[in-house]
């Protein structure tokens, strides 16, 4: 007997998500050049919403050991830099850096440069047709108009007047509503860069106490902004109240996204929100946002050093990660923090990953107790062991001067009993890197003596 077969059922057309929308921003931005779009509108739409991207920036996991735990060393005895100097610059004093690590600060940079095609999605959420004869029109708001503080360029007055407008007559579930991922029309205007509705809508969940709703990954809108790269759209959250110390179900904070994805303009909105912002907040793998921004920016001088230095998106990519370390180190975050797996401080990650640059860079910062946080320990490893470990690696021997000539001790054993110099690769290459260890061993029992002799 024959039955006929129902017809199978074609997937539904889902509009784009918050997800897509991180992922097209991100694809757009390893493309050769960035394109504007005019936006079209589907104001009766309501959106199925889907999780957001996992960030494609490496992650902070890679600094794990299977040594026992060690106790982590104070950082009282730093000072750190001065608040003046959270600025773009390098520290001063410290080596002079290429050309590309020059990153001059941009007080006056906008959300609007990095829109980059969001508007040319075909997904709006309960917003109306855009009105093309203002698009030009940005000018700042009178003073009554401007209820928040901004930050980049000023609002403009007439989408936000719209925005408020829409909202004010949006029933109560509408506005609060989070769909079966989690997300709110906050969410969705933050991702797609909408910032005068991002503003509205931020200004009615505040009033309701919903600001920092969060979607399944445990993204806030303020971390939504943070990976969407969006410093405007975060310093109006952040006017608002939300709270900057948010983390999502990785225990991330804003400063670590940030950190992750060498995102220097929403750190300085961050930052500039003091003391409330916690610099050594742990995620769950253990890592202070400085842990991120170091092994951040050694992954990608490993990109750039793979292609010959020639790639300019990668030593531009290159130099917003070092400028994070920078900020972050300005701002008092601790040189001498562990990070909780393994105890690597941030030199040890540095020196492990073969990061000569960062490494000159962290070795110029002035410090009265250099000797103690070069020879800091991590499960029994100094950086001086590490840098022994560097096999093959081109500049193991530039890396080994830098740590002697700062006081790295060639005579401590790790907790197996061996030298740095044990631990070096055979060959003619081991043999010269031992003698110059020993070199430096000998000459620095030589200087304590001679001091005595004299006096």
């Amino acid at each position: 007997m024959h039955f006929d077969k129902a017809p199978k059922e074609k997937p539904c057309c889902t509009l784009p998500t918050v997800k897509k929308l991180l992922e097209q921003k991100r694809k757009r931005e390893m493309s050769s050049g960035f394109t504007y779009a005019t936006n079209t509108t589907n104001p009766a739409g309501h959106n199925i919403l889907t999780q957001l991207q996992e960030s494609e920036q490496p992650t902070c996991s890679g600094a794990t050991s299977s040594y026992p735990n060690m106790t982590a060393l104070s950082s009282e005895q730093w000072a750190p830099m001065q608040e003046s100097a959270l600025q773009y610059d390098p520290i001063q004093p410290g080596p002079s850096f290429p050309v590309e690590y020059d990153v001059p600060m941009d007080a006056g940079f906008s959300s609007q440069q990095n829109l980059q095609g969001y508007a040319s999605q075909s997904y709006e959420y309960l917003m109306p047709a855009a009105d093309h004869s203002a698009a030009s029109n940005w000018l700042p708001m009178e003073p009554s108009q401007a209820s928040q503080p901004t930050f980049g360029k000023w609002l403009d007055s007439g989408t936000l007047e719209k925005a408020r407008t829409l909202l004010r007559d949006m029933d109560y579930s509408r506005i609060t509503g989070q769909d079966e991922d989690g997300d709110t029309i906050l969410h969705i205007y933050t991702a797609k860069g909408h910032r005068e509705w991002a503003f509205a809508a931020a200004e009615k969940l505040r009033d309701l106490g919903k600001l920092d709703a969060k979607e399944h990954k445990g993204k806030t809108a303020l971390l939504v902004a943070v990976t969407a790269d969006q410093p405007d759209i975060v310093q109006d959250l952040l006017s608002f109240g939300a709270d900057i110390n948010a983390c999502d179900i990785k225990g991330q904070s804003a400063l670590h996204l940030a950190a992750n994805d060498g995102l220097p303009r929403i750190m300085q909105v961050i930052l500039s929100n003091r003391p409330a912002v916690n610099l050594e907040a742990r995620d769950f793998e253990g890592m202070t946002p400085l842990h991120c921004a170091a092994i951040s920016h050694s992954v990608t001088m490993k990109a750039l050093l793979a292609c010959g230095m020639a790639d300019a998106k990668l030593q531009a990519n290159a130099a917003e990660k070092l400028s994070c370390v920078q900020m972050l180190l300005n701002a008092g975050a601790s040189l001498l923090s562990q990070e909780i797996k393994s105890s690597m401080t941030v030199l040890h990650l540095t020196v492990k990953e073969g990061n000569i640059h960062l490494l000159r860079y962290l070795l110029s910062i002035p410090m009265h107790n250099v000797k103690e946080f070069v020879n800091m320990k991590a499960h029994g490893h100094t950086a001086l062991h590490m840098a022994a470990c560097l096999h093959g690696n081109h500049q193991q021997e530039e890396i080994l001067r830098l740590l002697l000539n700062r006081g790295a001790d060639p005579s401590i054993r790790n907790l197996e009993n061996s030298l740095p110099a044990h631990l070096l690769q055979g060959g003619l290459k081991g043999e010269q890197l031992k003698l110059l260890l020993k070199k430096w061993t000998t000459s620095t029992r030589r200087r304590p003596a001679a001091s005595q002799n004299q006096e």
